[in-house]
């Protein structure tokens, strides 16, 4: 059974996500048949890529809030996030930019079997260590500590390596009408919208595979 999972590194509810998801699949009698693929979707892609900005005063502005009205926001999506385990911290001073090079690196280390390590490293260093994930030394930091050659992670990211692998996700996204992150695709069959509490995707796991047996 494979899993297809979209979405973006700057995005909170798409690390919450994948941690329920994986909660999940802990009990799943079939976890060892399932297969994962990580697909780009860049909330702003429109963003200068070499350029960042306080996350604070873009939410302020993107959603007409006030800044207090922002801080509570943050403040309600650290304590979620704690109750999944996860150690977010979301202060006044975190930068949000581009992610163009963070999903082309991804696709790197997906060729390299280290995907999934090195999503997660960038997932903690932002949301937890309040880390740049933005700018080409900052990527290839995250992607030594994830494991990957430090050397040929700078070689792709002064590339235009797997912008075209990019662009393939994120057309796939606006075909299968995908305007907000996570979401989850299963077998082809099944979606699952947002981070939704465990119980829901493991009975999307049960139905996926169900259905499995039925075609065969």
């Amino acid at each position: 059974m494979h899993i297809d999972i979209w979405s973006d590194v700057v995005c909170p509810w798409c690390y919450l996500g994948k941690r329920r998801l994986e909660r999940a699949l802990e009990d799943f009698d079939h976890r060892a048949d399932v297969t994962i693929a990580h697909r780009s979707f860049q909330l702003d892609p429109s963003r200068p890529k070499d350029q960042t900005s306080n996350r604070r005063q873009m939410l302020m502005k993107k959603y007409a809030l006030t800044e207090d009205q922002v801080r509570l926001m943050d403040e309600k999506m650290e304590r979620t996030a704690a109750a999944d385990g996860l150690a977010y911290r979301l202060s006044p001073e975190g930068l949000t930019g581009n992610t163009l090079d963070a999903h082309r690196l991804l696709h790197f280390a997906k060729a390299r079997g280290r995907e999934d390590a090195v999503l997660d490293r960038l997932y903690r260093a932002y949301f937890g260590e309040q880390r740049s994930i933005f700018d080409v030394d900052s990527l290839v930091t995250l992607a030594s500590e994830a494991g990957l050659d430090a050397d040929d992670t700078r070689h792709v990211l002064q590339s235009d390596a797997h912008v075209k692998d990019v662009a393939a996700d994120l057309s796939e996204a606006r075909m299968l009408g995908v305007s907000g992150v996570p979401f989850f695709v299963i077998d082809d069959r099944y979606a699952v919208s947002g981070a939704q509490p465990i119980d829901i995707f493991r009975q999307a796991l049960r139905q996926a595979w169900a259905n499995r047996l039925i075609v065969s």
